[in-house]
């Protein structure tokens, strides 16, 4: 049906058959986000409930609850649980109808009359008191109107329970439940100095509830880790960042500590969560804090015997996650933007995306690529010594255009059953399958590297 079409419903009986929703006192209400699509649900309300049974219903939950995870806790028992979500739409409502009479107007007033047999597609049939038919290919320019809400259609997602009071009057009723919808994750502003030797470091969390629902003035909390649920849910999807680099932040607003095998933010204060909203909250700053730029070459694929491959070398900064280094603090997933000044004003310089980093971790992040620093490399030499033995030889120029003098970290996989037999420049072992070259090249000038590789198979 046509989304433009307009219903007007006349509410003679709009009653029938729909649990109508209570007003109850909120009392309190506790928010829990996690990074996985998740949030947890804590609702305490003040209901006057009978000795005995009856009916208690809540309509302003999420509408992506999970129902099999809703808990609620009362002085009494719970018989029957229900979550009714059959939502009032145009199209579930003429599909009540058919069979049913209806009434179309249209937009000079003229007025059809008729028993409901088709709607589909923008396509209304109607039978005439007289057995003729009336068939409309396109209604979008008429208003339906009905005699009441069909039985069984809701307004919101409700939960109902019957319950068996032990006894009667007001008492606080904690409802609970998990619902999709909700995420959130950390963001990072941080501002490297001229030397590109310190920076400091603001957190924030943006924190993102399409669960359906609004919660006021909500205890809020934020878990940081990998939970393990057993359905695979969404992936949180991006939000569009609204956080601009601030010259001074906020005080931090959260108190954080560790929670079975994660770490848990507590806000300080309540907040409001508002459906389709993405709320950012300051988490904590760092400042001072000693960081170290790298220029960085992964060699490695095949580019065959006397072939040349070119690569890129990339610019890393990395730094301690320590406190005497100004933070020591776990710093949640997220993404870390890197600013730095020109002389005049802050402009950008790359991002990175960092895990769950505990505290005393290094932090590792590509900028980008250097313009001005090449790196080219080919294999020279290739020999069967037997079957299971055979030397390789490479060669890799690293070309320096800059105006200073820098050095190049020059990672090699080489996989398994390797050797060395000689080298033009010192190598550290980094694992079972990669070594590290330190390569100096000298501002406007080239260094190459050569090593020879024995393999055994």
């Amino acid at each position: 049906m046509q989304s433009n079409l307009l219903l007007t419903l006349f509410l003679m009986g709009l009653g029938a058959g729909v649990i109508t929703s209570q007003n109850y006192e909120q009392k309190s209400i506790a928010v829990t986000v996690y990074n996985a699509n998740l949030g947890v649900i804590k609702d305490v309300r003040s209901i006057s409930i009978p000795e005995g049974k009856s009916q208690i219903s809540i309509t302003d939950v999420a509408q992506q609850i999970d129902p099999t995870s809703v808990h609620i806790n009362l002085d009494g028992e719970v018989i029957e649980q229900n979550y009714q979500y059959d939502l009032v739409s145009l199209d579930k409502i003429l599909k009540k109808y058919i069979d049913k009479e209806i009434q179309l107007i249209g937009e000079k007033d003229e007025f059809i009359e008729g028993t409901l047999l088709s709607n589909y597609g923008g396509q209304v049939v109607l039978r005439k008191k007289d057995g003729g038919l009336i068939m409309l290919p396109n209604v979008s320019k008429f208003r339906f109107n009905v005699n009441s809400l069909p039985e069984g259609l809701i307004t919101k997602p409700t939960l109902v329970w019957l319950v068996n009071s032990n006894s009667s009057g007001k008492q606080d009723v904690e409802i609970s439940y998990q619902t999709k919808g909700m995420n959130w994750h950390a963001e990072y502003v941080a501002v490297l100095n001229e030397d590109d030797t310190k920076l400091d470091l603001n957190a924030w969390v943006s924190v993102e509830n399409n669960s359906g629902t609004t919660y006021k003035n909500a205890k809020l909390k934020l878990v940081a880790g990998d939970v393990n649920l057993v359905k695979a849910r969404d992936r949180y999807r991006d939000a569009e960042q609204f956080m601009s680099v601030r010259a001074k932040t906020a005080q931090p607003q959260f108190q954080e500590k560790e929670f079975f095998e994660y770490h848990i933010y507590n806000l300080q204060r309540p907040t409001t969560l508002a459906n389709n909203e993405t709320k950012q909250i300051s988490l904590f700053e760092g400042t001072g804090i000693s960081a170290v730029k790298k220029y960085f070459y992964r060699s490695g694929g095949y580019y065959g015997y006397g072939g040349n491959k070119k690569g890129k070398v990339a610019v890393i900064v990395e730094f301690k996650n320590k406190k005497s280094n100004g933070l020591g603090v776990p710093m949640p997933k997220g993404k870390i933007r890197m600013f730095k000044s020109d002389g005049e004003t802050l402009e950008f310089i790359g991002e990175d995306l960092i895990d769950h980093t505990p505290r005393n971790e290094q932090v590792k992040l590509k900028l980008g690529d250097a313009f001005d620093i090449l790196a080219e490399e080919k294999q020279t030499e290739h020999k069967k010594i037997t079957d299971k033995v055979f030397e390789e030889s490479y060669e890799i120029t690293i070309t320096n255009r800059k105006k200073e003098d820098v050095t190049v970290e020059v990672e090699r996989w080489l996989g398994y059953n390797w050797e060395i037999l000689k080298s033009s420049l010192p190598y550290e072992k980094k694992d079972v399958s990669r070594i590290v070259f330190q390569v100096p090249v000298k501002e406007n000038d080239k260094t190459k590297l050569t090593f020879k590789v024995r393999y055994v198979y």
